[in-house]
């Protein structure tokens, strides 16, 4: 009787335990990096990569591909991609914010060899591939992304080169090379192929400050900006894709969705682009605060230099200028007089052990087009152990050189469907389960198929999980039958 009863809630917790874990598979598999340290992070980590992010995209650059966004050394969700011939996998950022594709490379001085993150590093080897090339400085793809005259370009032989200064310090410089880059291309509903395009990208010889770091390293940078230099505008150009794509982060499971392609469903608002920005600029036309329109200075709002609204989910949080930071705390305590508040790791924190969505209010972004960005208490409200800690931040005490600028990070654009329309520039988002699936529609065939969401990094655990599942059923089955 022991024997029978042991197996069987054995199997109940198995069952309970292990089938859940199981994930599927999309177009390019993403994994936040911060996920697989939850539990035991510190919270000022994650202020200190938007500071490091922060400073990068609004300071000086020295960098060969003029008008370019900048890369930061890691980010928050990473895709895995096939490069060469044979083809070899690598762990890249997937950032919005910069237009080229980069990997560290087996020359690299001061690059990575181990990541925190539970990957496994790679060195781009250029002589190692049989269809890699090198680019030299007199080719179009170089000319384009000096905008002109290579400094340095002495001869037909010469490397094209580029080099990065950021504003914390951290560089990367190297040369560029073209290569086949693999990637899934969807054929049905979950179901896609391996197919390849011929993709100009930087060969990393060097990185200095965090970009040398090892604690959340990944191999490299693939640049979703808007120039024609990156990665999606040269697929693009060779006829591979529309220069559409999504994503929809996961920041409770980790993973979510990335594609390209014009999604269908679900249906959403856009906003248009501001034109002949460097980022992905949008109008902020107001702000609400439980129903209430805040009276902020109407140039609050404008675009200009080192002012603006900029879209960005490679930071966690969301800086406002100081106007708006101010107004909007004042409006989500106001009925709260009693609340005690204490500096955790630099953000105010206090005690709450009610419903938060019950008793703060939400607070509404308006845009250009009548689209709004919703954001619940429980997304500008970030539980740390027993206290809640206020997610928004004063943009002015962060960086001088963005204390006017509206970025708005993962903090407002969790659990939404963000769509990044190039071809009609604009840009749209709704609230969505990011743990489920889009349909996006093939231009060449006009079908509609369904990606799902996937998490890079899991499909090991799901594989031995399921080996697992099945010798623990086994053994079950035979201590049954004794």
């Amino acid at each position: 009787m022991a024997l029978k009863l042991f197996p069987s809630l054995f199997l109940f917790i198995l069952l309970n335990f292990l089938v859940p874990c199981v994930l599927g598979f999309g177009v390019f598999e993403v994994k936040h990096k911060f996920l697989t340290h939850a539990q035991r992070r510190n919270i000022h980590l994650l202020r200190a990569h938007d500071v490091r992010r922060h400073d990068r995209m609004l300071s000086a650059v020295d960098l060969p591909l003029g008008g370019n966004g900048l890369p930061s050394e890691t980010g928050l969700y990473f895709a895995q991609i096939g490069i060469g011939t044979p083809s070899k996998d690598y762990y890249v950022q997937v950032d919005t914010g910069s237009d080229i594709l980069w990997v560290n490379c087996v020359s690299c001085s001061r690059c990575p060899k181990k990541s925190d993150l539970g990957i496994e590093l790679t060195l781009y080897d250029p002589k190692g591939s049989q269809s890699g090339t090198l680019v030299t400085c007199e080719e179009s793809f170089c000319l384009s992304a000096f905008g002109g005259d290579v400094p340095g370009c002495t001869s037909s032989n010469t490397p094209c080169q580029y080099s990065v200064l950021y504003g914390d310090g951290s560089s990367t410089m190297g040369y560029f090379v073209t290569d086949l880059v693999q990637y899934n291309q969807v054929t049905g509903n979950s179901a896609t192929r391996t197919a390849n395009a011929s993709v100009t990208f930087g060969c990393g010889a060097q990185q200095g400050g965090d970009l040398g770091s090892s604690s959340e390293a990944l191999d490299g940078i693939l640049g979703f900006g808007q120039s024609n230099t990156s990665f999606l505008s040269q697929l693009a150009s060779a006829g591979k894709v529309k220069k559409v794509f999504s994503h929809c982060l996961d920041t409770v499971k980790g993973g979510g969705i990335f594609a390209i392609g014009d999604v269908v469903q679900p249906k959403m608002k856009t906003t248009p682009l501001v034109p002949d920005q460097q980022h992905y600029n949008v109008n902020l036309t107001g702000i609400e605060v439980g129903g209430s329109l805040l009276q902020l200075p109407s140039d609050l709002f404008e675009t200009g230099d080192k002012k603006g609204t900029i879209v960005d989910s490679g930071t966690t949080l969301t800086y406002l200028p100081e106007a708006a930071y101010k107004a909007i705390w004042q409006k989500v305590f106001q009925n709260h007089p009693d609340i005690s508040f204490q500096t955790v790791q630099e953000f105010s924190c206090f005690e709450y052990t009610e419903n938060i969505d019950d008793g703060f209010p939400e607070v509404v972004f308006n845009f250009e087009n009548n689209l709004t960005l919703h954001v619940h208490p429980h997304d500008y409200l970030f539980q740390n152990e027993k206290d809640y800690c206020f997610g928004f931040q004063n943009g002015g005490l962060q960086s001088k050189d963005g204390k006017d600028i509206f970025l708005l990070g993962d903090l407002v654009l969790s659990s939404k469907l963000v769509v990044y329309d190039l071809e009609n520039q604009v840009i749209g988002w709704t609230d969505y389960n990011c743990s489920s699936s889009i349909k996006v529609q093939d231009d060449k065939t006009n079908a509609i198929y369904t990606v799902g969401a996937h998490n890079v990094g899991s499909a090991w655990r799901s594989e031995s999980q399921n080996f697992l599942l099945l010798l623990l059923l086994t053994i079950v089955l035979i201590y049954m039958f004794i």
